[in-house]
């Protein structure tokens, strides 16, 4: 049985103190969650946020500059823990990339652009085949979410939308990690995957307009199990592939 005091938590050897030491101050466990990893915490509940992100990053490595504390909506830096609402059993969703992330990122788009200038390894794109460009040829969607060249961030704690499916029709991507799915909505039924089913996720920027990439989550072992996505912004592509897979 799970234990329901906090001081009865702080006695369970897989729960780490935020310094290591006892302290008189009011302690609340917390479940943090990075990339499919979850750490239980016990932390001062009149602590800053900024302090948790602080202890956050000697955990995963995550710089707190670039953290989103996803906890009934972003949780704010100069906020403490208790005035955040945060309890014993708190759920506490970490978005964000390591540095180590970013500069393989920036590594591998460098090395990208060296191929592309080869003769050897020039290829078509995507966006020119007829399955993709008749979808691409209707232009950037009105209520496309803006996208940057280049760009890496976190996922916005809102669904990604604005974006067209293979038939042309809207789609956004709402990413459940509690439930470990990523729901694709169109406007006539939402589809729940698991994250653990998707195989892989292919991407590529279109010609033209580089800050959208075309994605395809896929399902199965051929390409018709591929669905795909596009106008998906460009910055949140990284997010994407760390979150699913």
């Amino acid at each position: 049985m799970e234990s329901q005091t906090g001081e009865e938590s702080t006695s369970s050897s897989n729960i780490k103190n935020e310094n290591g030491n006892e302290c008189e101050s009011e302690k609340v466990e917390l479940k943090i969650i990075y990339n499919r990893e979850r750490v239980d915490v016990v932390f001062d509940i009149d602590a800053t946020v900024l302090k948790l992100k602080e202890h956050i990053q000697s955990l995963f490595g995550v710089p707190p500059i670039m953290q989103k504390i996803l906890f009934k909506g972003i949780a704010k830096d100069d906020k403490t823990l208790r005035e955040s609402g945060f309890v014993n059993g708190s759920k506490v969703m970490v978005m964000g990339s390591t540095l180590n992330d970013v500069m393989s990122v920036n590594a591998i788009t460098k090395a990208d652009t060296k191929e592309e200038k080869s003769p050897s390894s020039v290829k078509e794109p995507l966006c020119k085949l007829p399955q993709h460009k008749k979808v691409i040829d209707k232009g950037v969607p009105p209520d496309a979410m803006p996208g940057w060249k280049n760009g890496v961030t976190t996922l916005p704690p809102e669904p990604l939308y604005g974006m067209y499916n293979k038939s042309g029709g809207k789609v956004r991507l709402t990413f459940k990690l509690e439930e470990d799915q990523v729901w694709i909505g169109t406007r006539e039924r939402t589809e729940k995957i698991s994250m653990t089913s998707v195989r892989a996720v292919i991407s590529e920027p279109i010609e033209g307009h580089e800050e959208y990439h075309m994605i395809a989550l896929q399902l199965g072992p051929t390409e018709a199990s591929r669905y795909w996505i596009y106008w998906v912004p460009a910055q949140y592509v990284k997010a994407i592939k760390d979150t699913i897979l």
